[in-house]
């Protein structure tokens, strides 16, 4: 993985992919005692940042290859980039996604023209179910995190923050992304320090599924006890990549873990003060922002919203917290 990399899936993506903005509320400033700033990714194509490593990694493989058609396995975000990817290149995509996904995801990506294909991620094996039916139809399996076009097309998000920082004048501040298996967290960090070595990437994760915050204090890789059972279902991973984390190792801060009421507390500040709807996977970030200030550092902090897929019912528990 190099920046070269970023860069030329920018330019797949342009045109097609949201440059979305940073926001601001003094509300939100307020809470966390320091500017906080909001990248909305909830905004992207498909509802979260997942389209933009799908769309690099799709429009990346030779047409040849591509015309057989793609798989993936996800929980929903990744499955509903890789199933527009598809779409809009015109080949078939078979998508693996967990029985317990939230219905509005498992809906939206057959909507998207996928087959969408089942299990019980307590008792199988996602990546087994890719790589059988992978060669049973000849498809490519495009990965969620741990694939090197993918982590590319991530990292355009982080293109666009050190872009957008530097226009701001912001040198230094601490950029917090929600983190499953780290392709968005690697991603960004690799632009950041290509392009804005003044921000530092913190990960973000879920109490009780902090594989990457116990992986780093470790300095090698720590898998989580348990794989299901927290409310972020979208950075509910076993464990960080093997491409993923030696790039966190070298370039993330600490890790943060955050709890399923602060998660929702976000979301809920999100919508009152920024009018944006995120899921509690994609609003861990902003929870870190808010109500971890004493792990953070210097005077202005970035908030990767990564997604807002989620349904009435959740969104509804997130908004009586206030």
């Amino acid at each position: 993985m190099n920046i070269e990399m970023i860069e030329a899936a920018a330019l797949r993506l342009q045109g097609h992919a949201r440059h979305t903005p940073l926001l601001s509320s003094p509300f939100l400033d307020e809470i966390a005692g320091r500017r906080v700033l909001v990248k909305p990714e909830c905004l992207q194509l498909t509802g979260s940042f997942k389209f933009r490593g799908a769309l690099s990694a799709v429009s990346a493989l030779d047409p040849k290859v591509r015309a057989r058609g793609v798989i993936a396995f996800s929980s929903g975000n990744h499955a509903q980039g890789v199933a527009l990817a598809a779409q809009m290149h015109g080949v078939p995509a078979v998508i693996i996604m967990p029985a317990d996904a939230p219905a509005l995801k498992l809906a939206n990506t057959a909507a998207l023209g996928a087959e969408v294909v089942t299990y019980d991620r307590a008792t199988e094996d996602r990546d087994e179910i890719g790589a059988r039916l992978a060669a049973e139809r000849g498809l490519t399996l495009i990965r969620p995190f741990d694939e090197p076009q993918v982590i590319a097309g991530q990292g355009t998000a982080g293109l666009e923050i050190a872009r957008d920082a530097k226009a701001l004048g912001i040198e230094r501040a601490e950029v917090l992304v929600c983190c499953g298996g780290g392709g968005l967290s690697s991603g960004v960090a690799l632009a950041c320090a290509a392009h804005a070595p003044g921000l530092r990437v913190r990960t973000v994760e879920p109490e009780g599924f902090d594989d990457v915050k116990r992986s780093l204090a470790a300095g090698e890789i720590r898998r989580n006890p348990a794989l299901t059972g927290n409310i972020c279902d979208a950075i509910v991973t076993p464990q960080p990549g093997d491409l993923t984390f030696p790039i966190l190792k070298e370039l993330c801060g600490p890790g943060i873990a955050v709890s399923e009421h602060e998660a929702l507390a976000a979301m809920a500040q999100a919508f009152l003060r920024l009018k944006i709807v995120a899921e509690p996977g994609g609003a861990v970030s902003l929870a870190a922002a808010l109500y971890h200030a004493d792990e953070l550092e210097g005077d202005t902090v970035i908030a990767l919203i990564s997604g807002g897929n989620v349904d009435p019912e959740m969104f509804s528990r997130a908004l009586a917290t206030l």
